[in-house]
């Protein structure tokens, strides 16, 4: 076999250290086997690699991304100050030769210039590293309640926190705490009843209020469903019958919240009625500035996609097949058409 080429070597090194697709990993796999120089590359960087995993991380505050961006903002704006102050000062300063004070104003307006075209590049990069910071903490909030999934299958003889609902029954009454379902976030309101997930880690890092709304854990046992709408900003998928673990590990189990249900009536006497037209057909979740939705399938990985469609056949994970018109009640007829509400 010819050598390798600078892009074989770089999918190695990528493969190693876990920044590939699966595509692009089953590209260096066949890759390895089909070459006696890429194995010799791969075996040693995995062997000079294996020394990290003696480094013991030390664990990173949420907020330091956001802490950080803050910090330089702040001093973009008083180097900001600074330069107003400067340019009122000259502009106010008596000179008598005016070919020089016409010269250094010219000056200082193109430095004013640069400036604010530096200072229009860092706000678009510090908002860009903030909606990632933001993306991040997200998929580790869904990684978190994936774990608490599989401890609550665990001591429950292998079942899901499926309620069992009656045909017609409503899945968007999220808060009513009544006996009956009638909200399809109940089931993982049984994560945070028995403890084993944070009940804020069903708030989206993109979409947390301050201050951020905290429970009274020695109140779980008086609710049957999260108090209100801005205490899951998450959708669930809505099952047809006997959902497994084995059965989702393919599909998607939850996602950020539906575009079509990000505002429901507080009051739940009045009917639901919501109309798909085109914009909403294709808009993604507020959750993260309508830019995508991250997206936790039953095999514990976690996405971000930037459409809504997921899978071989592109099903949108937030409509019904044919139905444009939503009072929720609506259940999908088949696993291959997911739906998550609310």
């Amino acid at each position: 076999m010819s050598p390798l080429k600078d892009h074989q070597k770089q999918l190695l090194f990528d493969y190693c250290i876990g920044l590939t697709s699966e595509e692009q990993a089953a590209e260096a796999q066949a890759l390895i086997s089909d070459s006696d120089e890429a194995a010799e590359i791969h075996s040693k960087l995995k062997a000079t690699l294996a020394l990290l995993d003696t480094v013991q991380p030390e664990p990173c505050p949420d907020d330091l991304a956001e802490r950080t961006i803050l910090r330089l903002n702040d001093l973009a704006r008083s180097s900001q100050i600074r330069l107003r102050q400067l340019l009122a000062g000259e502009q106010a300063r008596s000179v008598t030769i005016k070919t020089p004070f016409w010269r250094k104003l010219g000056k200082i307006a193109t430095a004013a210039a640069v400036f604010l075209i530096a200072w229009g590049a860092f706000q678009t990069s510090s908002n860009y590293a903030r909606q990632r910071y933001h993306q991040n903490r997200c998929q580790a909030q869904l990684g978190s309640i994936f774990r608490g999934l599989g401890d609550y299958v665990n001591d429950n003889d292998g079942k899901l926190p499926v309620v069992v609902t009656a045909a017609g029954s409503p899945w968007w009454m999220v808060g009513d705490q009544g006996e009956e379902d009638r909200s399809n976030t109940r089931c993982m309101w049984r994560l945070v009843r028995g403890v084993y997930v944070d009940p804020n880690e069903f708030i989206c890092s993109g979409r947390r209020q301050k201050p951020i709304i905290r429970f009274d854990l020695s109140q779980l046992k008086n609710f049957n469903d999260f108090p209100s709408r801005q205490h899951i900003t998450f959708s669930i998928r809505i099952c047809c019958k006997d959902p497994t673990m084995e059965k989702l590990a393919n599909k998607v189990l939850m996602a950020d919240l539906s575009p079509l249900f990000e505002a429901l009536p507080s009051d739940f006497s009045q009917p639901l009625n919501i109309p798909v037209d085109e914009n909403l057909s294709n808009l993604n979740s507020i959750n993260h500035n309508y830019r995508g939705q991250n997206v936790l399938r039953g095999d514990g990985s976690i996405r971000f996609l930037k459409t809504r469609f997921f899978g071989i056949t592109r099903d949108d994970i937030y409509t019904l097949r044919n139905i444009l018109n939503y009072n929720g009640t609506e259940r999908p007829s088949c696993e291959t058409d997911s739906f998550f509400a609310p």
